[in-house]
């Protein structure tokens, strides 16, 4: 096993691969198509604003190859932050911008009477189990302003509440995507990214 941590000018990669050191993997910060191919899983990170995201990756990284990587080959990926809310269809920061689509839903304003941005450490409620354990209560760093709307509730894998309960653990087939940063959230974010690298 590999993964690659996919380095498109968006997201904090040195701190994911210090996570996965930790756990033991072997993983590569890359936007090399060849390494890209050989690795079993890839991580898509992202920080800032949405359109200035998916224009990052646009810009450099082939996006037919990555789809087919993705969506043909159905190789795992987890979108992390921004980079989970670019896997929707739509993000409306700073205007409306097309995402990736790999997820049905849409990226809008947290809508909640609390100050913004959201952060520090928020309690997760598992509804699926597919990349966390039903039987844990965890607990993950946050800071986003926006959050993923998903179109479909089957594609929901767990809620947090900070002025009203919204999505953070999305899932599409082989797509997983989480709002918060596991590499920051010590042993239950490491505890997720085990479990991912375990998918196959």
């Amino acid at each position: 096993m590999s993964v690659c941590i996919i380095d498109y000018g968006s997201g904090n990669v040195n701190s994911i691969k210090s996570a996965l050191d930790i756990l033991g993997k072997k993983s590569i910060i890359s936007k090399n198509k060849k390494e890209i191919e050989l690795s079993s899983h890839l991580i898509l990170p992202g920080v800032g604003s949405f359109n200035n995201a998916i224009s990052l990756l646009k810009k450099n990284i082939d996006l037919n190859f990555l789809e087919n990587e993705v969506l043909t080959k159905q190789k795992p990926i987890l979108g992390i932050c921004v980079g989970m809310q670019i896997m929707a269809n739509k993000g409306y920061e700073f205007g409306e911008h097309l995402g990736l689509g790999w997820v049905p839903g849409y990226v809008d304003k947290l809508d909640t009477n609390l100050r913004l941005p959201h952060v520090g450490w928020n309690e997760v409620k598992l509804t699926q189990n597919r990349i966390v354990s039903e039987s844990e209560k965890p607990s993950y760093y946050f800071t986003h302003s926006f959050e993923f709307i998903a179109k479909d509730r089957d594609n929901v894998c767990g809620t947090t509440s900070y002025g009203k309960e919204f999505d953070v653990i999305i899932s599409n087939k082989n797509i997983y995507g989480v709002q918060f940063h596991p590499e920051k959230s010590q042993k239950d974010g490491l505890k997720l990214l085990n479990k991912f690298l375990n998918l196959k």
